[in-house]
Protein backbone atom coordinates (compact mmCIF):
# COMPACT_ATOMS: atom_id res chain seq x y z
CA UNK A 1 0.00 0.00 0.00
CA UNK A 2 2.81 2.44 0.90
CA UNK A 3 4.61 1.72 -2.39
CA UNK A 4 1.44 2.61 -4.31
CA UNK A 5 1.18 5.94 -2.53
CA UNK A 6 4.81 6.70 -3.29
CA UNK A 7 4.25 6.06 -6.98
CA UNK A 8 1.23 8.38 -7.00
CA UNK A 9 3.28 11.15 -5.38
CA UNK A 10 5.98 10.78 -8.03
CA UNK A 11 3.44 11.02 -10.83
CA UNK A 12 1.88 14.13 -9.30
CA UNK A 13 5.31 15.81 -8.99
CA UNK A 14 6.30 15.05 -12.60
CA UNK A 15 2.96 16.30 -14.00
CA UNK A 16 3.20 19.47 -11.94
CA UNK A 17 6.72 20.21 -13.15
CA UNK A 18 5.68 19.68 -16.78
CA UNK A 19 2.65 22.00 -16.46
CA UNK A 20 4.69 24.75 -14.79
CA UNK A 21 7.50 24.60 -17.42
CA UNK A 22 4.99 24.59 -20.27
CA UNK A 23 3.25 27.67 -18.81
CA UNK A 24 6.42 29.74 -18.50
CA UNK A 25 8.30 28.48 -21.62
CA UNK A 26 8.65 30.90 -24.61
CA UNK A 27 8.16 28.87 -27.78
CA UNK A 28 9.17 30.10 -31.28
CA UNK A 29 6.44 31.16 -33.62
CA UNK A 30 5.44 28.82 -36.47
CA UNK A 31 6.93 31.40 -38.88
CA UNK A 32 10.33 31.03 -37.24
CA UNK A 33 10.12 27.25 -37.34
CA UNK A 34 8.81 26.74 -40.83
CA UNK A 35 9.51 30.11 -42.48
CA UNK A 36 11.79 30.96 -45.41
CA UNK A 37 15.47 31.81 -44.84
CA UNK A 38 15.10 35.40 -46.01
CA UNK A 39 18.80 36.21 -46.17
CA UNK A 40 19.59 33.26 -48.44
CA UNK A 41 16.53 34.06 -50.53
CA UNK A 42 17.70 37.66 -50.96
CA UNK A 43 21.19 36.56 -52.06
CA UNK A 44 19.93 33.97 -54.55
CA UNK A 45 17.39 36.45 -55.96
CA UNK A 46 20.07 39.09 -56.64
CA UNK A 47 22.33 36.50 -58.25
CA UNK A 48 19.49 35.22 -60.44
CA UNK A 49 18.56 38.73 -61.57
CA UNK A 50 22.21 39.37 -62.54
CA UNK A 51 22.82 36.01 -64.21
CA UNK A 52 22.87 37.67 -67.63
CA UNK A 53 24.14 41.03 -66.35
CA UNK A 54 20.61 42.47 -66.40
CA UNK A 55 20.70 43.79 -62.83
CA UNK A 56 24.10 45.42 -63.37
CA UNK A 57 22.82 47.09 -66.50
CA UNK A 58 19.57 48.44 -65.06
CA UNK A 59 20.99 49.97 -61.88
CA UNK A 60 23.16 52.29 -64.01
CA UNK A 61 20.21 53.49 -66.12
CA UNK A 62 18.04 56.57 -65.58
CA UNK A 63 15.07 55.21 -67.53
CA UNK A 64 12.03 54.79 -65.21
CA UNK A 65 10.69 52.04 -67.45
CA UNK A 66 13.82 49.98 -66.81
CA UNK A 67 13.32 50.29 -63.05
CA UNK A 68 9.68 49.27 -63.57
CA UNK A 69 10.87 46.14 -65.35
CA UNK A 70 13.20 45.44 -62.41
CA UNK A 71 10.31 45.74 -59.94
CA UNK A 72 8.20 43.32 -61.96
CA UNK A 73 11.11 40.89 -62.17
CA UNK A 74 11.50 41.01 -58.39
CA UNK A 75 7.80 40.35 -57.85
CA UNK A 76 7.93 37.40 -60.24
CA UNK A 77 11.08 35.98 -58.59
CA UNK A 78 9.81 36.03 -55.01
CA UNK A 79 7.01 34.06 -53.28
CA UNK A 80 3.67 35.95 -53.07
CA UNK A 81 3.89 36.37 -49.29
CA UNK A 82 7.27 38.16 -49.48
CA UNK A 83 7.51 41.96 -49.44
CA UNK A 84 10.71 43.59 -50.61
CA UNK A 85 12.63 46.83 -50.77
CA UNK A 86 15.54 47.05 -53.24
CA UNK A 87 17.82 50.06 -52.77
CA UNK A 88 20.76 51.14 -54.93
CA UNK A 89 23.66 53.33 -53.76
CA UNK A 90 26.46 54.82 -55.84
CA UNK A 91 29.98 54.40 -54.45
CA UNK A 92 32.32 57.36 -54.69
CA UNK A 93 35.84 57.84 -53.45
CA UNK A 94 37.36 61.26 -52.87
CA UNK A 95 40.66 61.74 -51.11
CA UNK A 96 40.58 58.19 -49.86
CA UNK A 97 37.12 58.65 -48.27
CA UNK A 98 34.38 56.34 -49.59
CA UNK A 99 30.82 57.66 -49.61
CA UNK A 100 27.49 56.03 -50.48
CA UNK A 101 24.75 58.07 -52.16
CA UNK A 102 21.17 56.89 -52.72
CA UNK A 103 20.39 56.41 -56.42
CA UNK A 104 16.96 54.78 -56.48
CA UNK A 105 14.79 52.16 -54.83
CA UNK A 106 11.86 49.94 -55.74
CA UNK A 107 9.47 48.24 -53.34
CA UNK A 108 6.11 46.47 -53.15
CA UNK A 109 5.48 47.81 -49.65
CA UNK A 110 4.66 51.37 -48.63
CA UNK A 111 5.85 51.05 -45.04
CA UNK A 112 8.76 49.78 -43.01
CA UNK A 113 9.37 46.07 -43.46
CA UNK A 114 9.86 45.67 -39.72
CA UNK A 115 12.39 44.15 -37.36
CA UNK A 116 11.73 40.65 -38.69
CA UNK A 117 13.15 41.48 -42.09
CA UNK A 118 16.48 40.28 -43.49
CA UNK A 119 18.70 41.83 -46.17
CA UNK A 120 21.59 41.02 -48.49
CA UNK A 121 24.01 43.23 -50.44
CA UNK A 122 25.42 42.84 -53.94
CA UNK A 123 28.18 44.91 -55.62
CA UNK A 124 27.83 45.58 -59.34
CA UNK A 125 30.14 47.30 -61.79
CA UNK A 126 29.40 49.41 -64.83
CA UNK A 127 29.80 47.63 -68.15
CA UNK A 128 31.91 50.56 -69.32
CA UNK A 129 34.63 49.74 -66.82
CA UNK A 130 37.48 47.51 -68.00
CA UNK A 131 40.01 45.82 -65.80
CA UNK A 132 43.55 45.00 -66.81
CA UNK A 133 47.10 44.63 -65.60
CA UNK A 134 50.22 46.52 -66.51
CA UNK A 135 53.42 44.52 -65.95
CA UNK A 136 56.53 46.31 -64.78
CA UNK A 137 59.23 46.25 -67.44
CA UNK A 138 62.14 44.11 -66.31
CA UNK A 139 65.10 46.35 -65.49
CA UNK A 140 62.92 49.44 -65.21
CA UNK A 141 63.68 50.10 -61.53
CA UNK A 142 67.43 49.88 -62.05
CA UNK A 143 67.30 52.14 -65.09
CA UNK A 144 68.25 49.36 -67.51
CA UNK A 145 66.63 48.88 -70.89
CA UNK A 146 66.75 45.06 -70.97
CA UNK A 147 66.20 43.34 -74.31
CA UNK A 148 64.53 39.97 -74.74
CA UNK A 149 66.09 37.96 -77.57
CA UNK A 150 64.13 34.92 -78.78
CA UNK A 151 65.98 32.54 -81.12
CA UNK A 152 63.77 32.03 -84.17
CA UNK A 153 66.48 30.89 -86.60
CA UNK A 154 65.04 29.63 -89.87
CA UNK A 155 68.20 27.62 -90.59
CA UNK A 156 68.24 25.48 -87.43
CA UNK A 157 66.32 22.46 -86.13
CA UNK A 158 65.38 21.53 -82.59
CA UNK A 159 65.64 18.41 -80.45
CA UNK A 160 63.50 17.24 -77.49
CA UNK A 161 60.69 19.55 -78.60
CA UNK A 162 58.39 16.94 -80.30
CA UNK A 163 55.25 18.43 -81.78
CA UNK A 164 56.85 21.86 -82.01
CA UNK A 165 59.51 23.72 -83.92
CA UNK A 166 61.79 26.40 -82.58
CA UNK A 167 59.83 28.91 -84.64
CA UNK A 168 56.40 28.00 -83.20
CA UNK A 169 57.78 28.11 -79.67
CA UNK A 170 59.36 31.49 -80.42
CA UNK A 171 55.93 32.91 -81.25
CA UNK A 172 54.48 31.57 -77.99
CA UNK A 173 57.34 32.98 -75.94
CA UNK A 174 56.87 36.34 -77.64
CA UNK A 175 53.21 36.46 -76.63
CA UNK A 176 53.86 35.47 -73.02
CA UNK A 177 57.02 37.43 -72.21
CA UNK A 178 57.18 40.52 -74.42
CA UNK A 179 54.85 42.55 -72.10
CA UNK A 180 57.57 42.32 -69.42
CA UNK A 181 60.36 43.74 -71.60
CA UNK A 182 60.92 47.14 -73.12
CA UNK A 183 62.26 45.59 -76.32
CA UNK A 184 61.74 42.11 -77.77
CA UNK A 185 63.74 40.96 -80.80
CA UNK A 186 63.30 37.74 -82.78
CA UNK A 187 66.66 36.37 -83.96
CA UNK A 188 65.61 34.97 -87.32
CA UNK A 189 68.81 33.28 -88.52
CA UNK A 190 72.11 31.92 -87.33
CA UNK A 191 73.71 34.85 -89.14
CA UNK A 192 71.86 37.29 -86.86
CA UNK A 193 72.90 35.22 -83.84
CA UNK A 194 76.49 35.61 -85.02
CA UNK A 195 76.08 39.38 -85.08
CA UNK A 196 74.91 39.33 -81.46
CA UNK A 197 77.82 37.15 -80.36
CA UNK A 198 80.19 39.60 -82.04
CA UNK A 199 78.63 42.54 -80.18
CA UNK A 200 76.40 44.01 -82.92
CA UNK A 201 72.79 44.93 -82.11
CA UNK A 202 70.15 43.96 -84.69
CA UNK A 203 67.71 46.86 -84.40
CA UNK A 204 69.47 49.42 -82.28
CA UNK A 205 68.44 47.64 -79.09
CA UNK A 206 70.52 47.37 -75.93
CA UNK A 207 72.77 44.33 -76.20
CA UNK A 208 74.08 44.22 -72.66
CA UNK A 209 72.01 42.65 -69.83
CA UNK A 210 69.73 40.89 -72.33
CA UNK A 211 67.79 37.65 -71.91
CA UNK A 212 68.42 35.10 -74.70
CA UNK A 213 65.91 32.24 -74.99
CA UNK A 214 66.97 29.20 -76.99
CA UNK A 215 63.71 27.76 -78.30
CA UNK A 216 65.37 24.75 -79.97
CA UNK A 217 65.48 22.50 -76.91
CA UNK A 218 68.67 20.52 -76.46
CA UNK A 219 69.99 21.85 -79.79
CA UNK A 220 71.54 25.32 -80.10
CA UNK A 221 71.81 27.25 -83.39
CA UNK A 222 75.42 27.90 -84.39
CA UNK A 223 76.51 30.61 -86.85
CA UNK A 224 78.46 29.40 -89.88
CA UNK A 225 81.56 31.43 -88.97
CA UNK A 226 81.86 29.45 -85.72
CA UNK A 227 81.82 26.14 -87.58
CA UNK A 228 84.85 24.25 -88.86
CA UNK A 229 86.53 26.37 -91.54
CA UNK A 230 84.70 29.57 -90.53
CA UNK A 231 86.24 32.90 -89.62
CA UNK A 232 85.62 32.22 -85.89
CA UNK A 233 86.48 28.52 -86.03
CA UNK A 234 88.84 28.88 -83.07
CA UNK A 235 85.93 30.01 -80.92
CA UNK A 236 83.58 27.26 -82.06
CA UNK A 237 85.37 24.08 -83.09
CA UNK A 238 87.80 21.91 -81.14
CA UNK A 239 89.76 20.18 -83.91
CA UNK A 240 91.71 18.02 -81.46
CA UNK A 241 88.45 16.45 -80.26
CA UNK A 242 86.42 16.97 -83.45
CA UNK A 243 83.85 18.63 -81.22
CA UNK A 244 81.83 21.82 -81.07
CA UNK A 245 82.15 21.94 -77.28
CA UNK A 246 84.35 25.00 -77.76
CA UNK A 247 81.33 26.85 -79.19
CA UNK A 248 79.44 26.32 -75.94
CA UNK A 249 82.44 27.61 -74.00
CA UNK A 250 82.25 30.72 -76.19
CA UNK A 251 78.55 31.07 -75.39
CA UNK A 252 79.39 30.94 -71.69
CA UNK A 253 82.06 33.61 -72.14
CA UNK A 254 79.67 35.86 -74.11
CA UNK A 255 76.95 35.36 -71.49
CA UNK A 256 79.37 36.50 -68.80
CA UNK A 257 80.82 39.36 -70.86
CA UNK A 258 77.48 40.84 -71.90
CA UNK A 259 75.80 39.94 -68.59
CA UNK A 260 73.18 37.92 -70.46
CA UNK A 261 70.76 35.40 -69.06
CA UNK A 262 71.00 32.41 -71.38
CA UNK A 263 67.87 30.22 -71.24
CA UNK A 264 67.57 26.50 -72.01
CA UNK A 265 63.91 25.42 -72.06
CA UNK A 266 64.00 21.61 -71.78
CA UNK A 267 66.17 18.52 -71.31
CA UNK A 268 69.96 18.35 -71.24
CA UNK A 269 71.16 21.90 -71.90
CA UNK A 270 73.56 22.56 -74.79
CA UNK A 271 73.73 19.01 -76.14
CA UNK A 272 73.67 19.62 -79.92
CA UNK A 273 74.54 22.35 -82.40
CA UNK A 274 72.34 23.01 -85.43
CA UNK A 275 72.85 24.79 -88.74
CA UNK A 276 70.95 23.34 -91.69
CA UNK A 277 73.03 25.30 -94.18
CA UNK A 278 76.35 24.06 -92.81
CA UNK A 279 75.65 20.51 -91.61
CA UNK A 280 73.95 19.18 -94.73
CA UNK A 281 75.53 15.79 -94.45
CA UNK A 282 75.48 15.39 -90.67
CA UNK A 283 72.58 14.12 -88.63
CA UNK A 284 71.99 13.37 -84.96
CA UNK A 285 69.15 10.98 -84.18
CA UNK A 286 67.75 11.68 -87.62
CA UNK A 287 67.52 15.44 -87.09
CA UNK A 288 68.78 17.14 -90.24
CA UNK A 289 71.49 19.73 -89.84
CA UNK A 290 72.29 18.78 -86.25
CA UNK A 291 75.56 17.57 -84.70
CA UNK A 292 75.93 16.02 -81.27
CA UNK A 293 78.25 17.61 -78.71
CA UNK A 294 76.89 15.50 -75.85
CA UNK A 295 77.67 16.23 -72.20
CA UNK A 296 80.86 18.14 -73.05
CA UNK A 297 78.71 21.10 -74.15
CA UNK A 298 77.23 21.86 -70.72
CA UNK A 299 80.59 21.48 -68.98
CA UNK A 300 82.24 23.84 -71.46
CA UNK A 301 79.48 26.43 -71.08
CA UNK A 302 79.75 26.43 -67.28
CA UNK A 303 83.51 26.91 -67.53
CA UNK A 304 83.07 29.86 -69.88
CA UNK A 305 80.39 31.38 -67.65
CA UNK A 306 82.65 31.21 -64.60
CA UNK A 307 85.82 32.63 -66.22
CA UNK A 308 87.58 29.29 -66.65
CA UNK A 309 89.60 28.43 -69.69
CA UNK A 310 88.30 25.94 -72.22
CA UNK A 311 88.76 22.27 -71.37
CA UNK A 312 87.11 19.36 -73.12
CA UNK A 313 85.27 17.45 -70.39
CA UNK A 314 82.79 14.73 -71.33
CA UNK A 315 81.75 13.93 -67.75
CA UNK A 316 78.00 13.32 -67.43
CA UNK A 317 76.92 15.54 -64.53
CA UNK A 318 73.09 15.45 -64.67
CA UNK A 319 70.78 13.06 -62.82
CA UNK A 320 67.27 11.61 -62.89
CA UNK A 321 65.26 12.68 -59.82
CA UNK A 322 62.01 11.67 -61.52
CA UNK A 323 58.82 13.48 -60.49
CA UNK A 324 59.48 16.91 -58.98
CA UNK A 325 57.02 19.39 -57.46
CA UNK A 326 56.89 23.15 -57.67
CA UNK A 327 58.01 24.83 -54.46
CA UNK A 328 55.64 26.92 -52.35
CA UNK A 329 57.42 30.05 -53.60
CA UNK A 330 56.84 28.98 -57.22
CA UNK A 331 53.16 28.22 -56.57
CA UNK A 332 52.78 31.66 -55.02
CA UNK A 333 54.29 33.26 -58.13
CA UNK A 334 51.89 31.20 -60.28
CA UNK A 335 48.98 32.99 -58.65
CA UNK A 336 50.70 36.37 -58.81
CA UNK A 337 51.56 36.24 -62.52
CA UNK A 338 48.67 34.07 -63.68
CA UNK A 339 51.01 31.46 -65.15
CA UNK A 340 49.94 27.90 -64.33
CA UNK A 341 52.17 25.05 -65.50
CA UNK A 342 51.49 21.59 -64.13
CA UNK A 343 52.54 21.63 -60.44
CA UNK A 344 54.61 18.50 -60.95
CA UNK A 345 56.97 17.57 -63.76
CA UNK A 346 59.36 14.75 -64.62
CA UNK A 347 63.06 15.55 -64.65
CA UNK A 348 65.72 13.25 -66.10
CA UNK A 349 68.39 15.88 -66.79
CA UNK A 350 68.55 17.72 -63.44
CA UNK A 351 71.72 19.60 -62.56
CA UNK A 352 73.63 18.77 -59.39
CA UNK A 353 73.76 21.10 -56.41
CA UNK A 354 77.54 20.78 -56.57
CA UNK A 355 77.65 23.38 -59.38
CA UNK A 356 76.66 26.00 -56.83
CA UNK A 357 79.08 27.07 -54.11
CA UNK A 358 81.29 24.03 -54.63
CA UNK A 359 82.33 23.56 -58.26
CA UNK A 360 81.43 26.81 -60.01
CA UNK A 361 80.37 29.18 -57.22
CA UNK A 362 76.89 29.89 -58.58
CA UNK A 363 73.74 30.93 -56.74
CA UNK A 364 70.36 29.54 -57.80
CA UNK A 365 66.76 30.73 -57.89
CA UNK A 366 65.11 27.32 -57.80
CA UNK A 367 61.60 26.40 -58.93
CA UNK A 368 61.07 22.84 -57.70
CA UNK A 369 61.63 21.19 -54.36
CA UNK A 370 64.93 19.35 -54.51
CA UNK A 371 65.06 15.60 -54.74
CA UNK A 372 68.28 14.72 -53.01
CA UNK A 373 70.92 17.05 -54.43
CA UNK A 374 69.28 17.43 -57.83
CA UNK A 375 67.97 20.77 -59.10
CA UNK A 376 65.30 20.27 -61.76
CA UNK A 377 64.93 23.91 -62.85
CA UNK A 378 66.59 27.14 -61.75
CA UNK A 379 68.31 30.31 -62.86
CA UNK A 380 71.99 30.16 -61.90
CA UNK A 381 73.76 33.43 -61.28
CA UNK A 382 77.46 34.14 -61.39
CA UNK A 383 78.72 36.93 -59.16
CA UNK A 384 80.16 39.55 -61.47
CA UNK A 385 78.01 38.86 -64.52
CA UNK A 386 76.02 36.30 -66.46
CA UNK A 387 73.17 33.95 -65.60
CA UNK A 388 71.95 30.61 -66.89
CA UNK A 389 68.35 29.37 -66.77
CA UNK A 390 68.19 25.59 -67.13
CA UNK A 391 64.73 24.01 -67.27
CA UNK A 392 65.93 20.43 -67.08
CA UNK A 393 62.53 18.74 -67.30
CA UNK A 394 61.53 15.99 -69.67
CA UNK A 395 59.99 16.62 -73.05
CA UNK A 396 57.39 17.72 -74.26
CA UNK A 397 58.41 21.29 -73.28
CA UNK A 398 55.94 23.26 -71.21
CA UNK A 399 57.11 26.80 -71.91
CA UNK A 400 55.07 28.09 -68.96
CA UNK A 401 57.72 26.57 -66.71
CA UNK A 402 60.38 28.68 -68.45
CA UNK A 403 58.26 31.82 -68.27
CA UNK A 404 57.57 31.24 -64.58
CA UNK A 405 61.27 30.63 -63.91
CA UNK A 406 62.28 33.93 -65.52
CA UNK A 407 59.57 35.87 -63.69
CA UNK A 408 60.67 34.34 -60.39
CA UNK A 409 64.24 35.36 -61.10
CA UNK A 410 63.55 38.96 -62.18
CA UNK A 411 60.41 39.48 -59.99
CA UNK A 412 58.69 42.26 -61.99
CA UNK A 413 55.67 43.79 -60.31
CA UNK A 414 52.12 43.59 -61.64
CA UNK A 415 50.20 46.87 -61.53
CA UNK A 416 46.49 46.11 -61.48
CA UNK A 417 44.02 48.71 -62.69
CA UNK A 418 41.74 50.38 -60.14
CA UNK A 419 38.56 52.41 -60.41
CA UNK A 420 39.73 55.75 -61.67
CA UNK A 421 36.34 57.49 -61.93
CA UNK A 422 33.47 58.01 -59.53
CA UNK A 423 30.25 56.02 -59.74
CA UNK A 424 31.72 53.07 -61.60
CA UNK A 425 30.32 50.63 -59.05
CA UNK A 426 27.05 50.51 -57.13
CA UNK A 427 25.85 48.71 -54.04
CA UNK A 428 22.48 46.94 -54.31
CA UNK A 429 20.68 45.92 -51.10
CA UNK A 430 17.57 43.73 -51.11
CA UNK A 431 15.51 43.70 -47.91
CA UNK A 432 12.84 41.01 -47.53
CA UNK A 433 10.06 40.41 -45.04
CA UNK A 434 7.38 37.75 -44.77
CA UNK A 435 3.68 38.52 -44.58
CA UNK A 436 1.05 36.36 -42.90
CA UNK A 437 -0.04 35.38 -39.38
CA UNK A 438 1.56 33.11 -36.86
Amino acid sequence: MMRTVEVLFVIIIILGAFMISAYFAVLPSPRQIFGTNLRELAVSTLQTLDAKYNLSRIVFEDDPDAWGVLQKALSASLPPNIVFNLTVFSINSTGGIVTYQLVNSVSNSEGDLGVGSESASYLVTSSEVTFGITPEKIGEKSGKNITLYILNCNDANGWWIPGYTGQTLAADFYNLLSPYFTTTVLVNSTYQLGLLLNGTALKGETLRDAVVINTFGEAVPIPTEYCQGGSHEGEGYDSSRSSYARYFHTLGVKTRTYNWTWVSIVGYPLYYVSNTGRFTGDQAWGIYGTVSVAQAGLNAFLRGLTSRSYLYDSTWITGEPGVVYLSSAALDRCNYYGIYPAPYQTSTRALPASILIGTYGLTATEMFNRVGDWIAAATYRRTGGGAFTAIAVTRIPDIRVTVLGLLMYYSPQIYRSEFGASDTSRLVTLQLSQQGGT
